[in-house]
């Protein structure tokens, strides 16, 4: 495998800082500490800069909260110089690692997505009689941090950037020592997914599976025989365990026809209808009423309002909800 060099000069140039710390503030602004960036940001990123190519760049504390969707999840988010430092690495690091993904892993990649990881799923059910549909327990709280670093090192052979990486790897501070990454960060996403790539090799290199897609932690595998899928659960269960120290979620293991439907990012895929879960459809509405109101009261403006709109939409067309839309623009849900 090659290993690149010579980075962290890119990473940490005031062009690429410059150009990452425009990206992290877009859309932010109004929020007092981005604001105190933005207005002091010159000042800022040169000593951010100072700070790296030191060495003596520490991340502050992570700010955390809980969102539900649906279940409860805790988001970790980080402070507005952490996220320019997230960004300028990635700006670089990205295209890197992308070269050596499977084409069909979905997430975190420029031209893929969940659209596209749901429209594959229904490609291959019509290929095929069954389906096998695994998550990761607990995946970003358990990724073992030894495990990941060691990852990189097969990777980069940059000193400095290896320990740029290790400095954001061990920076959360976890319920389990040596274990997690916190959901919301930028690299968090990306080592996540590149921490699942040796999974990706191990399916279709080694176990030569033609049918198989993942995106983030849910993965799925389809062949013609159930018995074949059981044995591929277990050849997938032990290599987690003993290569990555992860677990799958036993509840969410299924394994059944595909006549019957598979859950798979919000929705219930059949090999000829694709169908929007009631949850889903129901928290697009509710931000589809919120969108309306806050434009009709001033608080948006009408560009974000009708981008806002056109992102929720676009996500409801992936199902069979042409009457469902119709009615939104007829005013069933925005009558003012």
């Amino acid at each position: 495998m090659k290993r690149y060099g010579n980075l962290y000069p890119e990473i940490t140039s005031f062009d690429n800082l410059h150009a990452a710390a425009k990206t992290a503030i877009k859309g932010k602004k109004d929020r007092a500490r981005v604001s105190q960036f933005y207005f002091n940001m010159e000042t800022e990123l040169l000593c951010l800069q100072e700070e790296l190519l030191n060495r003596t760049y520490a991340p502050r504390p992570l700010r955390r909260f809980q969102i539900r969707e649906p279940k409860l999840r805790e988001i970790a988010a980080s402070d507005i110089r952490d996220r320019v430092v997230h960004h300028a690495l990635c700006r670089i690091i990205e295209p890197l690692l992308e070269k050596s993904y499977i084409y069909h892993s979905y997430a975190c990649r420029t031209g893929k997505g969940t659209h596209r990881a749901i429209k594959q799923a229904q490609t291959y059910s019509r290929k095929n009689k069954y389906f096998l549909k695994c998550d990761i327990r607990k995946f970003f709280e358990t990724i073992d941090q030894s495990i990941l670093k060691a990852m990189f090192s097969t990777k980069f052979k940059d000193p400095d950037l290896l320990w740029l990486l290790h400095t954001i790897i061990d920076s959360p501070q976890s319920d389990i020592p040596g274990k997690g990454i916190p959901i919301g960060n930028l690299t968090s996403q990306h080592f996540a997914n590149f921490y699942l790539n040796s999974l990706d090799h191990y399916v279709k290199d080694t176990l030569r599976v033609r049918y198989y897609l993942r995106y983030m932690d849910d993965f799925i595998l389809f062949a013609d025989e159930k018995e074949e899928l059981h044995l591929l659960h277990s050849f997938i269960n032990d290599f987690l365990r003993t290569e990555l120290k992860l677990e799958l979620k036993a509840t969410a293991t299924v394994i059944a026809p595909v006549s019957q439907g598979l859950s798979f990012l919000g929705c219930r895929i059949f090999p000829h209808l694709l169908r929007i879960k009631q949850e889903n459809k129901r928290r697009a509405l509710k931000k589809l009423k919120l969108r309306h109101n806050e434009f009709l009261e001033g608080l948006i403006s009408e560009e974000t309002y009708t981008r806002s709109i056109m992102s929720i939409t676009e996500h409801l067309k992936i199902g069979n909800t042409y009457h469902l839309r119709k009615d939104i623009f007829n005013r069933m849900y925005f009558q003012g």
